[in-house]
């Protein structure tokens, strides 16, 4: 982080490389969400009951949501890898395609009632594909935003990360909302589940498309030069990487538990509605999205860190109160959700540009990729299962002291990080 600065030069046209990375992420994580959205019904196709518990399908359905975000890390690495060696734009055509298609596979998988063991192991198949991609696309979008972006406006152009990813999600819940309004359960549980991921896999293409104009990132110094090799980031830059570790651990949990996991945990410990926890959580979204580019050029006048510091002690101090204030009210749970999206503005922000100042360009996509992957596997991937199954065991006030304690971790890492703010980015 103390390397010498150089200047390269900037993308002819940044608008049009904010909406490449923009219009593709935001098909990604479409994708992604739509299974979150619709956990409750693919439990009820794919998975056994228990006669002894009716959490178990559920309990299931996470626990294949958290494997796919294992593959995340080798999406990461791998996709990161090829971001290094081939350029950004050839990764971030590998991951979509690669969405596209396992969303398919997610539509077309079969009833336990129809295939019986077979239908979950076709659910973890596409989910390990989805993990792969979402991990890679990360990596390759986070690097190629960050240097698509001019002086002055790193923190702005690294705010669309979450944009896009909101936008995505804000579709996923969108349209999980207008079929658990209009169809009956029956067809719901019937076909009405998998239009989403069909619908996935079609956008995946129109992603595609427009990603084939975006122009490469990185510089033809590096194009030139000697390729990295796989493990060349981690090797030779221990530190940045348990750097981005630490950021990122409260940084996933309160995002995963804000966007996906609280309408089902107001569902379980509140009693609240299904369609209006996903209501709420469809409104609360939008309100999350226009509050991006805010934070992003907040980071750009005043500095990275004091948005982290704002986040990670907020959530710490705010974590608890906020979540046991949950009741069967629509306004109780919006007010939460909306109090949290202001809180974590201050991490999803300017995530992406925090990750990228820490890396040198030659392993800068796989250098942020593995890592952040990595720690979102083990503590975001997990918040909806762990979340669950405090519940399960009768525990369920113990979930919101999780994510505090987290949140507190990471302010510790946010008071000791190097400001990156107002130095040039070497591409």
């Amino acid at each position: 982080m103390t390397e010498t600065i150089t200047t390269a030069t900037r993308p002819a046209h940044p608008l049009r490389q904010l909406l490449a990375a923009s219009v593709g992420n935001a098909v990604e994580w479409y994708d992604w969400y739509a299974y979150t959205f619709l956990a409750t019904y693919i439990a009820d196709q794919v998975f056994p009951r228990s006669a002894d518990n009716s959490l178990v399908p559920l309990l299931s359905t996470f626990a294949v949501f958290a494997v796919g975000f294992f593959m995340r890390p080798v999406g990461g690495l791998l996709m990161g890898a090829i971001a290094d060696r081939r350029g950004r734009r050839a990764a971030l055509t590998v991951t979509i395609l690669l969405m596209g298609g396992s969303s398919l596979l997610v539509g077309l998988t079969p009833t336990y009632a129809a295939a019986g063991v077979l239908a979950p192991v076709v659910l973890v198949v596409a989910r390990l594909l989805q993990g792969l991609s979402v991990g890679g696309e990360f990596a390759a979008s986070t690097t190629f935003l960050v240097e698509s972006a001019g002086p002055g406006r790193r923190g702005l152009f690294s705010s669309f990360q979450y944009v896009s990813t909101t936008a995505g999600q804000l579709v996923a819940s969108g349209v999980a909302t207008v079929l658990v309004n209009t169809l009956s359960d029956e067809r719901m549980n019937g076909w009405g589940w998998r239009l989403p991921f069909v619908l996935g896999a079609v956008l995946s293409l129109v992603g595609f498309w427009i990603r084939q104009g975006a122009r490469e990132t990185r510089s033809e110094e590096l194009r030139q030069g000697p390729r990295p090799g796989l493990f060349e980031a981690l090797r030779r830059h221990p530190r940045e990487s348990l750097l981005i570790c630490g950021i990122t651990a409260g940084g996933t949990i309160a995002y995963y538990t804000w966007t996906s996991y609280l309408p089902t945990y107001a569902e379980l410990n509140a009693g609240i509605d299904k369609s209006e926890a996903l209501l709420a959580g469809t409104i609360s979204l939008a309100f999350f999205a226009l509050l991006q580019p805010l934070g992003g050029m907040l980071s750009d006048r005043f500095g990275r860190r004091p948005l982290l510091l704002f986040f990670g002690v907020g959530f710490a101090l705010l974590s608890v109160p906020l979540l046991h204030s949950l009741r069967d009210s629509f306004a109780v749970l919006l007010l939460v959700q909306c109090a949290g999206m202001i809180l974590l503005t201050g991490f999803t922000s300017i995530s992406a540009a925090v990750n990228a100042e820490i890396f040198p360009p030659r392993v800068r996509a796989a250098g942020i990729g593995f890592p952040y992957s990595l720690t979102v596997a083990l503590f975001g991937g997990t918040a909806p299962y762990v979340g669950t199954l405090f519940k399960d065991l009768g525990h369920s006030g113990l979930f919101p002291w999780y994510v505090a304690v987290l949140c507190l971790l990471s302010s510790t890492v946010y008071l000791r990080l190097p400001e990156t703010a107002h130095r040039e980015l070497r591409r």
